[in-house]
């Protein structure tokens, strides 16, 4: 059986009969984890050893397992750091911090490996223009080469635990004000004043990087659509110009920055359309289903299975994790920068 284009979620901590069998038609590809799926790493691991026998191959497993605000597994999991904290220790020392950042992307990735997860969604590698309700310390650093350098270690971390990474959200969502989750955010900027926040993906593309996730973020000057659901977007800027040939993955088709843009089924063809290989409906089972029932089998092909093969995590994970001097190593590393206080800023009147 191929892997289908849909990523879809699961109600609870271990599968019930309705998740296997929407996980087990053949439009589906991937399956997101949540918080609500999670106890604990004995839990989850048996819980992706269920998702993986259902069909072979394997469904994908992904997770947002960024750090900082955005860790969906906590406890028994090391608490990850959010990624401005990477940012100040770059600029504190270089080459410490793109060291601190290459292990956590490592770890990171290790410790999902040890229960089962294929990918997580990240480096999150927009800029921080100071502005975005939803984008904050997500972000490495306001400049995009600084950004370019911690995400490039990021990544190296992940490889080399065996895992592909996935940088978003393209192009950026760090200028614009509302949060996609809950609105559609509209970027006014001229198409050449976008290239502080294209640049970071340039560097990625050129050493291989395996994903990206398109943003809900509409940029009137390049397309009326948003970034995810358009043709000019994926196809002729990412694929052609940037040439990426990695896997795309639409944002969550559910929330209310792509909602303005038809019903699900619209939705999904547009993202198809565009050139998205990956289709996430989230928290929303009816939409999935209506999906399954309305796109056919031409919905997927032989490049975007190609694309998605690439997501699959590679080689053993590390067995006896915690006991390995680099996870005792990198956890002490991650405990000093929290116990860190922050640099001091100045403000005006001060001195």
């Amino acid at each position: 059986m191929t892997l289908g284009p849909l990523m879809v979620d699961i109600a609870g901590t271990a599968l019930r009969a309705d998740d296997a069998a929407v996980l087990s038609h053949p439009l589906v590809g991937s399956v997101i984890l949540f918080s609500r799926n999670y106890e604990d790493p004995r839990q989850v691991a048996a819980l992706t050893a269920q998702i993986r026998a259902l069909r072979t191959p394997h469904l994908l497993i992904g997770v947002d397992q960024e750090g900082g605000r955005v860790q969906r597994f906590r406890e028994g999991f090391t608490r990850l750091p959010a990624v401005r904290l990477l940012g100040r220790r770059y600029d504190e020392d270089r080459r410490e911090g793109l060291e601190l950042a290459q292990s956590v992307g490592w770890l990171m990735a290790a410790e999902l490996r040890a229960v089962g997860v294929d990918f997580s969604f990240a480096p999150c590698i927009d800029l921080d223009y100071g502005v975005s309700e939803i984008i904050g310390d997500r972000a490495f650093h306001s400049d995009p080469d600084c950004v370019s350098a911690l995400a490039a270690a990021t990544v190296l971390g992940m490889r080399e635990a065996g895992m592909a990474a996935i940088a978003k959200h393209f192009p950026g969502h760090g200028a614009v004000v509302a949060d996609s989750h809950v609105a559609l955010p509209v970027d006014r900027r001229d198409f050449a004043d976008l290239e502080p926040d294209m640049r970071p993906y340039r560097p990625l593309i050129d050493n291989n990087l395996a994903g990206v996730m398109a943003a809900h973020v509409v940029f009137p000057a390049v397309d009326s659509l948003p970034a995810s659901l358009s043709h000019r977007w994926i196809s002729a800027i990412l694929r052609e110009e940037m040439g990426f040939h990695g896997c795309v993955f639409a944002d969550d088709l559910s929330m209310a920055g792509a909602a303005a843009f038809g019903n699900v089924i619209a939705r999904c063809e547009l993202a198809l359309a565009a050139g998205c290989d990956v289709l996430p409906i989230c928290n929303d089972r009816h939409s999935v289903e209506l999906a399954l029932d309305a796109l056919g089998a031409g919905a997927t092909s032989a490049a975007s299975q190609a694309r998605l093969v690439r997501m699959r995590a590679r080689g053993e994970p590390k067995a006896d994790l915690r006991s390995s001097r680099r996870w005792q190593e990198t956890t002490a590393r991650i405990a000093d920068l929290f116990s860190t206080p922050p640099p001091l800023v100045l403000t005006e009147g001060q001195s």
